[in-house]
């Protein structure tokens, strides 16, 4: 009997649950007569990220051959970079792990699987550098309107900071004594 790892993750924790990935998986993992050998489940967390916990994890069993196939709702629920997924798919083809995908019906066991696989993933990729071009256009628009992006300045005495320098008090003492992080005092310094 094939075991089956099944991976989820959601990007926010703002009314995301992942119970809508794992149902329709485990009656699939069940349909085809398979066992469940593990959900690895990243809660909150971004597709565009390599270090993902549960990922880890579940790339660290791939390699020690703890199950034969990693099923997925959607390739995006897996990674949003072309190269990761690339990556992964070639280290479960090295160790024997087949990848399947609910909903894009990809299936790495036939040749016509994998082609579809290297285009979606190539959509991913696309749909995600698309994102961050309207992140930034956004951003330089409330720049060009005059708009303080980041971290408000936190307000720091410059004097009594070079004062308490000169008489050789450490940037960790400097900090305690204006009450600020050590971090805007060596800004400062």
């Amino acid at each position: 009997m094939k075991k089956v790892a099944i991976y989820v993750r959601c990007s926010t924790d703002k009314g995301q649950d992942l119970d809508t990935q794992i149902l329709p998986l485990k009656e699939y993992v069940a349909n085809r007569g398979w066992e469940v050998y593990k959900i690895y489940q990243d809660y909150a967390e971004s597709g565009s990220k390599q270090d993902r916990k549960a990922l880890k994890e579940l790339m660290d069993d791939a390699r020690r051959r703890k199950f034969h196939v990693c099923a997925v709702a959607r390739w995006d629920r897996f990674s949003r970079s072309t190269r990761q997924l690339l990556e992964s798919l070639e280290t479960f083809r090295a160790v024997g792990v087949d990848f399947v995908s609910l909903h894009n019906a990809t299936d790495t066991t036939t040749p016509e699987g994998k082609m579809f696989f290297t285009i979606i993933a190539g959509f991913a990729e696309y749909e995600r550098e698309l994102i961050r071009s309207r992140v930034l256009d956004g951003l330089n628009k409330a720049r060009a309107k005059g708009k303080t992006l980041g971290r408000p300045k936190v307000p720091i005495d410059i004097q009594k900071l070079f004062q308490l320098k000169s008489e050789g008090l450490s940037i960790r003492k400097i900090a305690e004594e204006l009450k600020v992080p050590k971090s805007t005092v060596q800004n400062y310094i």
